[in-house]
């Protein structure tokens, strides 16, 4: 009995040395993919993490839940196409960008002060009016900026955009799963985040607002994009209080009747995060705007990033050549 013991907890302890070193890999990865590629502006309320590549028209890229300058670089190229200088910030409490003190205590949860950081960061690169491309949770700031800071915004793009809709509002996946992997994410829990991604991925996949099964009709290339954006939460703990700083906001209601600003709406009426009922409402408050909504993609628009980005490029030949 005693071997048998001995044999099962060295088989035990084995596997936890496994277990430990493909974590270690995959957060010192992660790690890495957050420690270059940016530098921070001292602005007048505060520090923030931006990004700045590329030449051609200026393109304020705003990121989503979860995360950071390196998402809203991603989803730019993927999401607009090429051929712009980006500017992608990291949002209050992502990554080096820090909360402020006009938080979640805050009515709108700190959305307004995230947009004048945006026309503040702006304004410290020396850039005046820009395209704006809000993406999910940073379409609320990007179209705070529209309103508060008209002069800034040259055209505006919201992508599955969690606004307000008080018939239907925005909300994470009910499922079990997502509500574990949503725990784990905003207590920025590393280990449990890759353990998770290991183990049971279509919980993952449900997390970042895409049904298994679409995923599973997906090409192996469209596959392997959700997986990578998926992993690229990761580390979670740098993104973690600003993560626990979107979801405690309220859905800001926005006087989107105020934006001047040409604007393009894109979501889908399978989002697990339920964006279309909001795009809806803004695209009919916001004088002018433009909704396309695809029966199916998901959060992450699975199959439809080519139809996204020659539509937004045709927008913006035509509003903001």
């Amino acid at each position: 009995m005693e071997l048998i013991f001995a044999i099962v907890g060295a088989a035990v302890l084995a596997l936890a040395v496994v277990v430990a070193r493909k974590f270690r890999v995959f957060h010192q990865q992660a790690l890495a993919r957050v420690a270059s590629g940016s530098e921070m502006a001292a602005l007048p309320d505060g520090a923030v993490e931006y990004a700045d590549r590329g030449t051609g028209p200026v393109l304020l890229s705003i990121h989503g839940a979860g995360g950071g300058f390196d998402h809203g670089l991603f989803f730019a190229d993927e999401l607009m196409g090429g051929g712009f200088r980006l500017i992608s910030p990291s949002r209050f409490g992502y990554l080096r960008t820090g909360t402020p003190a006009a938080g979640v205590d805050a009515p709108d949860g700190g959305i307004a002060a995230q947009a004048d950081a945006h026309a503040a960061l702006l304004d410290h690169l020396g850039l005046d009016k820009v395209i704006v491309m809000g993406l999910s949770a940073g379409a609320r700031s990007a179209a705070a900026l529209a309103v508060r800071h008209p002069d800034k915004v040259r055209a505006l793009v919201l992508l599955v955009p969690a606004l307000d809709a008080p018939h239907s509002p925005v909300a994470t996946d009910p499922t079990g799963g997502s509500r574990l992997a949503f725990t784990i994410v905003k207590a920025g829990g590393d280990f449990f985040w890759w353990l998770i991604g290991a183990l049971g991925p279509s919980m993952v996949i449900r997390f970042v607002g895409v049904r298994p099964a679409l995923l599973a009709q997906a090409g192996e290339q469209e596959r392997a994009r959700v997986l990578k954006i998926a992993a690229a939460i990761a580390p979670v703990s740098e993104r973690a209080a600003g993560i626990r700083l979107d979801s405690a906001c309220p859905h800001p209601v926005l006087p989107l009747e105020r934006i001047t600003a040409p604007t393009l709406i894109v979501s889908a009426r399978d989002d697990l995060f339920n964006t279309l009922p909001a795009a809806e409402v803004a695209a009919a408050r916001i004088p002018g705007a433009r909704l396309i909504a695809y029966d199916t993609g998901g959060h992450l628009l699975v199959g439809r990033a080519a139809q996204t980005r020659a539509a937004v490029r045709a927008f913006l030949d035509e509003v903001a050549p």
